[in-house]
């Protein structure tokens, strides 16, 4: 099978940018040329690659060609650093992480393997619980995730466990709950979440309070940062990773709120079972790293 370049360039162009429209605007060429080039494509593997809709979206068929292209790519672009004069030419990785692990311990553990390999970061990150679905559409080609279960082709190495505190400021404790963290106070106090795809803060008040989401005020403060900076200065409470707290000069002021019910949240490495050599040492240095810094 030989896809055409210009084809498959069309294709992956259409689905990172969400249109046809938007397509043609970073490759310089008309929307009806690239509706072609996807469409040239579609007939020659025989089956729908995009799903026509606002975003754009991928098939599952096209799903797995995604998949194929970007781990091609990773190969092409290893040999092409094997092969140049320059042996340490860059290496781009487009990963998936969950934003405690990049606020935590990635960088401090891996910055010098980094450093070294000269290797160019793409990352998205996203909440533990859906880091998963970056790979498995193509977005990524390895995620950190809270998902045991490889995917077909991938292998899923376990990390370790990310335990954290529900905490709050001192001055926050004692407006909100002076009589410590009962149903009636957390109705009313606000907690912090990263986005409304964290569900750490409501899965552990569901099962402490028996409070659904929604039943009480909440903020949305993405990064681990500025997820700590919102409730060390007294917006709301919520759950802080224990490596932060131990990190952070100012986790002194904090109180804990639940000092006996930590929630631990067990982590993997996904990734592809066929990798470039670089990609292969990279994964290794990247459970090795998480295993010694997490429990």
């Amino acid at each position: 099978m030989n896809l055409n370049p210009k084809h498959t360039e069309a294709f992956r162009a259409v689905i990172e940018t969400g249109s046809f429209e938007q397509a043609a605007v970073q490759l310089h060429l008309t929307s009806p040329a690239i509706s072609q080039r996807v469409r040239a494509l579609e007939s020659m593997l025989g089956n729908a690659l995009v799903v026509r809709s606002r975003p754009a979206r991928a098939t599952r068929v096209g799903q797995r060609l995604l998949q194929y292209l970007k781990r091609a790519k990773l190969l092409e672009a290893d040999l092409e650093a094997e092969l140049a004069v320059q042996k340490d030419a860059p290496l781009t990785l487009v990963l998936a992480l969950n934003a405690d692990s990049v606020g935590t311990w990635f960088f401090p553990a891996l910055s010098e393997v980094l450093i070294r390999e000269r290797v160019l970061l793409d990352l998205t990150v996203e909440d533990q619980f859906h880091t998963y679905a970056l790979l498995e559409t193509g977005m990524a080609i390895g995620c950190i995730s809270s998902e045991p279960k490889p995917m077909r082709g991938c292998s899923a190495e376990p990390l370790g466990v990310m335990r954290y505190w529900l905490v709050a400021s001192e001055a926050f404790r004692a407006r909100w709950f002076p009589q410590g963290l009962t149903r009636k106070a957390a109705r009313l106090a606000p907690v912090v979440a990263y986005t409304r795809k964290d569900t750490l803060q409501s899965s552990f008040l569901q099962s402490r309070l028996g409070l659904p989401e929604g039943a009480y005020p909440c903020h949305y403060v993405p990064g681990a940062t500025s997820h700590f900076n919102a409730i060390r200065y007294g917006l709301g409470y919520g759950m802080v990773p224990e490596l932060l707290l131990h990190a952070s000069a100012e986790a002194d002021g904090m109180a804990m709120l639940a000092p006996s019910r930590p929630a631990d949240v067990a982590l993997y490495w996904h990734t592809w079972k066929v990798q470039s050599p670089r990609m292969e040492q990279l994964s290794r240095q990247i459970v090795a790293a998480a295993r010694t810094s997490l429990k």
